[in-house]
């Protein structure tokens, strides 16, 4: 089997499934961490080398400032509750995005995640933590224009995107029955193959990982030449 070397995820429908079961938005929210925790050990498992996990988007601004105190606070409780197992097991942990805008005691803990793990050397995780693809685009042309360079080509703006040591994507994994990718890794995804999961995030399962990893398997990459002899 090949294994992919990064998986890319849009962890939806939390809100959802929190309100089906429970009534309560906020309970979905507390369940998908704890089924980050699940996808973070099946992928040590696998061995796969990056996992990017959709955390809190540009647009999440929008919602009620409850549902956003309450995201923030599960962020903290997941560094306290998960770090000394994070670090125990060798796994590396990243953040992508703006990071101006977000609380100090965040920006703190996000520091300090990233300083203690930045040597372990089994599965990256990189949380995508007030992120935006657009946005993140328009910085990468504000750096290239700074730095006045007179050539402009693929590999000059991916070394000036928030993912500039990480390679693209391999495969897309986008739960809760939307298709779309959110402003979400736009440059990076461009070969990636897309799996889109009616399931919500809470119940995305090892089984279902394994499922779209064999499916991925099959699935001949020609990214935009072709395999077959004529």
């Amino acid at each position: 089997m090949i294994l992919p070397s990064h998986i890319a995820i849009i962890m939806d429908g939390n809100g959802r499934w929190g309100l089906k079961k429970y009534n309560d938005r906020n309970k979905g929210h507390f369940f998908g961490l704890k089924n980050i925790n699940k996808v973070i050990e099946h992928c040590v498992k696998l061995k796969i080398k990056y996992l990017t996990l959709y955390t809190f988007s540009t647009e999440n601004w929008n919602r009620p400032k409850k549902e956003i105190d309450y995201l923030f606070y599960l962020f903290k409780y997941f560094y306290k509750k998960n770090f000394n197992k994070i670090n125990k097991n060798n796994i590396k942990i990243k953040f992508i995005g703006d990071l101006k805008n977000i609380p100090k005691d965040l920006k703190i803990i996000i520091k300090k995640i990233q300083k203690k793990t930045k040597k372990n050397t089994s599965t990256t995780v990189v949380f995508a933590f007030n992120y935006g693809a657009k946005s993140e685009l328009i910085n990468a042309f504000k750096n290239i224009f700074k730095s006045k360079k007179k050539i402009i080509n693929e590999e000059l703006v991916s070394t000036n995107l928030y993912t500039k040591d990480i390679p693209d994507p391999d495969i897309l994994i986008r739960t809760g029955g939307e298709k779309r990718l959110s402003n979400f890794l736009l440059w990076q995804l461009s070969y990636a193959e897309l799996f889109f999961i009616d399931k919500n995030w809470p119940d995305f399962s090892f089984f279902d990982l394994k499922k779209i990893i064999n499916a991925f398997n099959g699935i001949k990459r020609k990214f935009g030449g072709l395999n077959e002899q004529f």
